[in-house]
């Protein structure tokens, strides 16, 4: 009952303050071994997925911790898997602030934020730092393109991110689908989508053989695509042997929010206004790969019912991040016992 009593106190400050006091405060408690505190145990409920052993199916999306500047605090919190990001190859400031907006009324979150970060360096000595990784946590890089760098040359950014992480990461996350960086959507669609995924593949065979190891890579695609759209990105996904798929970002849509407070702010709106959006694109996207790649659901979580629905749409894992500010920790426990007993029926 802790989290509601602070939830108060933090919707009382802007949102970018409340987040940094927030993540800070999770930090002390792991690095304390209090975070008993806030976080009920997590059933076990393992699963392979890419090649991954997860020991639950609920993972912290990308965003929450841009730099890696809080990975153990986190994973005291139960997550099956982080994923830390979006980072880029050279640092950057993001958008002027303010440019993070709650839209309590519907349990939403706009944001612009626009790929703020330290830059792939400061958060690979972040990784580097943290025991999870060390210790077999699955922790995922989410890599982006800067954004003075011109769409046209946008493969460079994330091939330069690609060979940095590649050692370093469970799994390597391509995000192309934030509206907040100008044009990146643009990647989604066909000869662009063929031309990234074929030079990150090969960037990949190469690292391969550099290694001795394979690690995983995925695309993070948008909410906000047609049926042609979902049906030809299943099709560059196969045709290109990515290891998996991320449904979805946040939408540019307004449905729900627009005429509440903050409703209308520019930028990506998350939480439950968009559930039904994302999951209705999981389900195509999982109709479309009939199975050849796994799938993670992202996107409006705000109870273990909401997963449930995720993952009877068709996906293997599910990610939280605005379900997580609104419900907090216990989001995660709830989450990962409804997925556990749904596997239970299943077998």
């Amino acid at each position: 009952m802790l989290y509601p009593i602070l939830r108060k106190f933090f919707f009382s400050l802007d949102a970018e303050t409340a987040h940094g006091i927030g993540m800070s405060g999770i930090s002390f408690l792991g690095a304390t071994g209090l975070s008993g505190l806030l976080a009920k145990p997590v059933a076990a409920d393992p699963v392979d997925v890419m090649g991954l052993k997860f020991p639950n199916r609920v993972g912290l999306a990308a965003g929450l911790d841009k730099n890696g500047d809080y990975i153990d605090g986190l994973a005291a919190l139960g997550f099956g898997s982080i994923e830390i990001g979006t980072i880029t190859p050279r640092p950057q400031d993001g958008n002027p602030k303010p440019r993070m907006f709650r839209v309590p009324e519907a349990q939403g979150i706009i944001n612009r934020m626009g790929f703020n970060n330290a830059g792939v360096d400061k958060l690979l000595a972040n990784v580097r730092a943290a025991q999870f990784p060390k210790t077999g946590g699955i922790l995922g890089i989410n890599i982006g393109k800067n954004a003075t760098t011109p769409i046209e040359k946008a493969a460079e950014d994330y091939l330069i991110c690609l060979e940095k992480v590649y050692n370093d990461a469970s799994y390597i996350t391509v995000n192309i689908s934030s509206p907040n960086t100008k044009n990146l959507r643009e990647l989604q669609k066909d000869d662009a989508l063929d031309d990234l995924l074929a030079q990150l593949k090969a960037k990949q065979e190469q690292l391969v053989q550099n290694y001795g190891k394979y690690v995983p890579m995925a695309l993070k695609i948008a909410p906000d695509l047609d049926d042609v759209q979902i049906t030809a990105i299943a099709d560059a996904l196969r045709r290109h042997r990515m290891d998996g798929v991320i449904a979805t970002n946040t939408t540019l849509s307004r449905e729900g929010v627009e005429n509440l407070p903050n409703g209308n702010e520019a930028g990506g709106l998350s939480g439950a206004p968009v559930f039904r959006k994302s999951t209705e694109v999981l389900k195509k996207l999982s109709t479309a790969l009939a199975g050849e790649l796994p799938i993670i659901g992202v996107g409006g979580i705000l109870s273990g019912q909401d997963a449930v629905a995720k993952i009877e749409a068709g996906a293997s894992l599910v990610q939280v991040y605005s379900g997580f500010i609104y419900r907090g920790p216990e989001l995660v426990s709830e989450t990962a016992a409804a997925l556990a007993k749904l596997q239970k029926k299943s077998l």
